[in-house]
């Protein structure tokens, strides 16, 4: 089971569509890629090939 990470301040913003964009901030503190492509991914996950970027 993965470990719950509570949002705070700076974790997200709205657009103006009004879904919730995750920042690069909440996803390192999560501490892996879930690999669905995410706008601001700090670990390089290309959706068209399935890969992560070695660092």
């Amino acid at each position: 089971m993965k470990e719950f990470v509570p949002i705070e301040e700076g974790d997200y913003y709205l657009t103006p569509e009004g879904y919730r964009c995750f920042t690069e901030q909440y996803h390192l503190k999560r501490g892996y890629c879930c690999e669905s492509g995410c706008r601001h991914c700090p670990y390089g996950f290309n959706k068209k090939t399935g890969t992560i970027k070695k660092k």
